[in-house]
């Protein structure tokens, strides 16, 4: 809510002298009154109710609820090295993954926010084997599930390095009042009607798109609220970032290595070489590559098959939140948001960023693929 500063606050006189006093006052009027023009995430939100008549403020109350839960897991993250939630739990998800102790922490807090909302029938973790359906009354009248990570890049937290959380959110397929189901999760990431993510590092931000572009906030921490800071981000059309494990190049598809090559030659017209830049947390790569434009690609390889990112609730969301900002997300071939998943965990090669910068990186393996083809 903007506020107004003025002069008769502050003068002990009933009437303001014209003069040097008053001028300086205004001055200072002036350059302090955009520390207080902001808007707040739930005002943000409310304002824009309107946009979606069908949800009764649902889907409105539900982003309030996953803003106040971020603000929890950036306290717990704040205070890890002071308190015993860092280092592993000593057990492994479904994925295989060691999960790390404040993993499990972000995850508690989510579920319990999601719970307690009554907005969401159902939700499925990364930290959690199965989908859980919430069997409260208010919740099996929820419209909404949410899929997330609760702390993507947690093997970063003991080094400290920028961690978040992804999130997407659904309109429910089964009947409302029932319990939530499996058919409620497995729906492709064209069907979301929101999603964003979290990311904890030397502020803490908080990204989300409705479907009708893409807006930023980040946490104030002298009022505890997340305030408009981002306001409808647009991803350039090209950058000079690519974000690939490059240890990986020998054992993914030869076009990757072939388009990595490109972006280490040198020329001027296209300012290359780029700047290779992997921090190995998901969410601070694709942040920073859809602010200064950028590409990231995690393909499949000999190891990993299908692929190590989950398409549920890593790929789909942060598919959602670039194609807003006028960037692709792909598997190499095909938009990810448009595959039918099979499988809660399932995994998918994954490619986003900036279209021109997708446009080719896409190219080399048609050319890879169309060569082999004509060899055969």
């Amino acid at each position: 809510m903007a506020s107004s500063c003025s002069p008769m606050l502050l003068l002990p006189q009933e009437k303001p002298a014209d003069g040097p006093i008053l001028d300086d006052l205004s001055d200072l009027c002036t350059k302090l009154s955009p520390m207080y023009d902001l808007t707040t995430l739930d005002e943000f939100i409310f304002d824009r109710q309107a946009d979606f008549p069908f949800a009764s403020g649902d889907l409105s109350r539900l982003l309030t609820d996953i803003g106040i839960a971020s603000k929890i897991v950036n306290q717990k993250v704040q205070r890890a090295g002071l308190g015993d939630i860092l280092g592993a739990q000593g057990v492994t998800n479904i994925q295989g993954e060691e999960q790390q102790k404040l993993d499990l922490v972000a995850d508690q807090v989510f579920m319990s926010s999601f719970r307690n909302g009554g907005m969401v029938c159902g939700l499925a973790s990364e930290e959690q084997d199965d989908f859980v359906a919430f069997d409260n009354e208010r919740s099996m009248n929820g419209k909404y599930i949410v899929l997330y990570d609760p702390l993507d890049g947690s093997s970063n937290i003991d080094v400290n390095v920028s961690i978040g959380t992804i999130f997407s959110i659904y309109r429910r397929v089964s009947p409302v009042g029932g319990p939530a189901t499996m058919e409620d999760f497995l729906q492709p990431g064209n069907k979301q009607v929101a999603a964003g993510y979290v990311l904890y590092g030397s502020s803490t931000m908080l990204v989300y798109t409705t479907g009708r572009g893409v807006n930023g906030f980040t946490l104030e921490q002298s009022i505890g609220e997340f305030c408009l800071s981002h306001r409808d981000l647009k991803t350039p059309n090209a950058g000079r970032l690519y974000s690939i494990n490059e240890g990986n190049l020998k054992i993914c598809h030869p076009g990757i290595g072939m388009y990595a090559d490109w972006c280490r030659e040198t020329d001027k017209s296209t300012g290359r070489p780029y700047s290779g830049r992997y921090i190995g947390s998901l969410v601070a790569d694709f942040h920073r590559n859809l602010i200064k434009g950028g590409i990231y690609i995690y393909p499949d390889t000999t190891a990993a098959p299908e692929g190590k990112l989950r398409l549920l609730y890593e790929c789909n969301p942060l598919a959602f939140v670039i194609e807003q900002a006028g960037g692709r997300a792909s598997n190499g071939y095909t938009n990810v948001m448009d595959i039918i998943p099979s499988q809660l965990h399932q995994r998918v090669s994954y490619f986003v960023g900036s279209p021109g910068m997708m446009d080719r990186a896409e190219a080399y393996l048609k050319e890879v693929d169309e060569k082999s083809v004509s060899e055969n």
